[in-house]
Order: structure tokens, then sequence, then C-alpha cells
């Protein structure tokens, strides 16, 4: 039997979610503005609309909710949901600040099995990082000494995204990836913003991270770098003691140099962005409730804990101040 799902926030994001849920799901709208969930339910032949967000939750109809809010909602509309045992999907970042993440463990503790939490962070399901953990795993480069990832583009924030700083709105998904590669939290964190002012946001950063046996790692992330490719061909790269794997940034291709293995792979470019395995991924953990989401909680607490971290270090940046 199909699930009801009620897609929480009609704009590009929840677009998104509802073109790859449609085929599988009944598809039901809420949003603030009443006229994008009518877009949405005319567009991909939903179900029905929803004024309120306590309609959505106080009605056994709906099996689970996609939240593509602004962040700024995310914390409430989470510990709402899992309250009311819908299961949830919410766009990263999960939340805007390191409070808000206790509170969210706290109401899944609380949950138990009535309800899980995924993230939407599509880039633990992209075919370019599964391919580099299997290089990895199969010991190809040996010991990982350094990842070196950089993604420097120009981009124009307008509405909610003006909001927040650009390592917590995109930067994200590298730290996802980086945490992903390591498998384990960074023991030390540091980070700089070379042209942050006075009052605005952050929009460039360098952050580094040292992971145990002292095994490093640097991500680079701007919007106000000048890319005629839009950050596309951009390059990065993990050293080992015995070779390394050089990755276009966005994952169009792996490329590998070591005593054991050398080659190119092109990795499934009908789902580079990794959306259709986590759509995937979600809808078989509502199917199977004994499953749990690979990007679940612990990942986002872990990705997001990183950037609050990073933050901290915002005022004392050599060169300007927020």
């Amino acid at each position: 039997m199909m699930k009801n799902i009620c897609i929480v926030g009609c704009g590009k994001i929840g677009q998104l979610h509802s073109r790859n849920l449609s085929k599988y799901t009944n598809l039901f709208f809420h949003s603030r503005s009443i006229s994008s969930a009518e877009k949405l339910n005319h567009k991909f032949n939903g179900k029905g609309i929803f004024n309120e967000f306590d309609a959505v939750l106080k009605t056994d109809e709906i099996d689970a909710v996609v939240i593509s809010s602004p962040p700024e909602f995310h914390k409430d509309q989470i510990i709402q949901s899992l309250q009311s045992g819908k299961s949830t999907l919410v766009e990263k970042p999960m939340c805007i600040a390191e409070t808000e993440i206790d509170a969210i463990e706290k109401m899944l503790e609380e949950t138990g099995d009535k309800a899980f939490l995924m993230i939407a962070e599509n880039y633990y399901y992209k075919p370019s990082l599964r391919k580099i953990k299997q290089l990895l795993k199969e010991r190809h480069i040996g010991e990982i000494q350094s990842v070196l990832v950089k993604k420097e583009f120009e981009q124009v924030t307008t509405g909610w995204k003006s909001h927040y700083g650009a390592l917590l709105e995109g930067g994200i998904h590298f730290i996802a990836l980086i945490s992903d590669i390591f498998d384990d939290t960074p023991e030390k964190i540091n980070a700089y913003f070379p042209d942050v002012e006075k009052r605005e946001m952050e929009r460039y950063s360098i952050t580094k991270l040292e992971y145990k046996n002292k095994a490093l790692a640097q991500l680079t992330y701007s919007w106000n770098t000048k890319s005629l490719a839009r950050g596309v061909f951009q390059l990065s790269s993990i050293i080992g003691d015995k070779g390394k794997i050089i990755f276009e940034s966005n994952g169009l291709f792996v490329y590998i140099i070591s005593k054991s293995k050398k080659g190119l792979y092109l990795p499934d470019l009908h789902d580079a962005m990794g959306y259709s395995e986590m759509t995937k991924d979600f809808l078989a953990c509502l199917n199977d409730r004994t499953r749990k989401p690979y990007s679940d909680f612990y990942k986002a607490k872990r990705d997001v804990t990183i950037i609050f971290q990073a933050y901290e270090h915002l005022n004392t940046c050599s060169k300007g101040q927020r």
C-alpha cells in the first residue's frame, strides 16, 4: 500500500522531493503560502493540501512528513512531527543552533520506535562517494593522511538563504562527505573566514579538521569566488601513505593512483547527486520499521556540530569580525 506523505514547505526543495516521491507515494502539501501548496498539488497530482501544520499532525491519514521549510522552522517542526508519531525527512541543515540539537535528541529518545528521523543529506548517497569508500576499504591508498576538498563559486543569495552563512547552508554537504570518508568525529576543529566583515554573514571559509592518527582534512568553501564553470570541474583529493584518490568535487569522476590500482571511474550520472538513492532509503525505512536510515540524526548531529564549532572562530578570525 502506498504511503501518504505531506510535503511541508513548497518551494524549490519541496518541488524536488515531490518529483522524487510522486511515483511511489500519495502526496499532500502544506505551506505558509497556500498558493504554493496548491501549485505543487496540481503539478504532482496530489491528494490535497493542509492549511495548517497542526492539521497535518492530527490526522491519521498522513504516515510521514518531508520538511523542506526554511531552517529556522526545522527544530520545532521536527519535534512536533515526532511527537505526533510522524516519521520525518528534514532538509539540511537539520537545525541552526547547537542548543537545538539537544532538544531534537531528547524528543527522539522519547519517541522510541514510533517514528524515525532522517536528514535529507544527499551527498551520503552519491555514487562517487560509494566508489571512494570502496577504494578506501580495499586499502589501495593505505592509511589516509589528508583530505583536501574545494568548492569555490559565486552564489547570489535571496530570501531565507541570505540569513545563513555559506558553510552552514551549502558547505555542510562537504562536511558530510569528509565525515563519511573518515567515518569518525574530528579531534580538533579550526576555521578561518578570510573575507568576513562586520555584520556580514560569512560567504568564504577554510575549515581544518584533525582526526585520530593526525590525519588532516581541509574544506575550502566559497560563495564569493568567480568561476566560469560555477564550481564544476574543481578537484579534491585524498592522500594516503600508498597512493591517492583525486575526485571532481561534485562527483563527476573518481581517479585513483596507487601501486595496486590505477584508473578512472565515471559514476552513474543518472543519479550523480544521490537523490534517488536517498529517496529509496527513506521509503524503505517507512515500509520496514526495523530499518534505520543511513543519513540519521547522529550523522547530522556530528556534521552540524563541526560547523557550529567552526563558527566559534568567527569572532577571532584574523581578518575581520562578523
